[in-house]
């Protein structure tokens, strides 16, 4: 494929964005090439022209840039705070913002993509699990527990409370999931700190 101009990336780009806020929304199955074309305004011959591979090929692309934007959420929302405890309520608190900024209407691209995925879609689901393992390496690392062998643990119990909390507070219309898990991890965090 060549590369495409200055017009033909911002398409492509808004495509992309288009399946992004798609799959926040609706998961695997609301991310349909028509969506995303009616979505991004791009005619439907471009999706093909930008994604040869298809569907799949845009939904792992826009994964892997939801994966980086969630990232700089995550180094942002922990990045003031200064004892694991604080970082942990700083975090839930952004995503609790953020979620009630959407109107509860968006959860997690890629958690709501992995419970659409069927055996055909393994290049999706290795997209997720990139995007998972991306976070707890940040997660692990960010929160800055003193035993860093419990640290990546933590890290997967915090990521896991972030995906139901999406899931509590799409059912709640609330973002308050978030705020009562954040506050529980933070004791956590506040625990695994004096323990050294």
């Amino acid at each position: 494929m060549r590369t495409p101009g200055a017009k033909g990336a911002a398409t492509r780009q808004r495509m992309v964005d288009a399946g992004i806020e798609l799959m926040r929304r609706s998961g695997l199955t609301g991310a349909g090439i028509n969506d995303v074309v009616a979505a991004s305004g791009a005619p439907k011959g471009s999706v093909y022209h930008f994604f040869p591979g298809g569907k799949h090929q845009l939904v792992a692309e826009a994964l892997a840039i939801y994966a980086t934007r969630v990232g700089a959420l995550i180094d942002a929302a922990i990045a003031g705070a200064g004892t694991p405890a604080a970082r942990v309520r700083a975090l839930f608190t952004a995503f609790a913002k953020r979620f009630e900024a959407a109107e509860f209407r968006q959860s997690c691209a890629a958690g709501a993509v992995a419970l659409d995925l069927e055996d055909e879609h393994e290049g999706i689901r290795a997209a997720i699990a990139a995007a998972f393992d991306d976070w707890l390496a940040l997660l692990a690392r960010g929160i800055g527990l003193p035993d860093r062998r419990r640290a990546r643990s933590f890290a997967g119990l915090v990521l896991t409370a972030l995906e139901g909390a999406y899931i509590r507070g799409r059912a709640e219309r609330s973002g308050q999931p978030f705020i009562e898990a954040g506050r529980w991890l933070a004791e956590l965090a506040e625990h695994e700190t004096e323990r050294r």
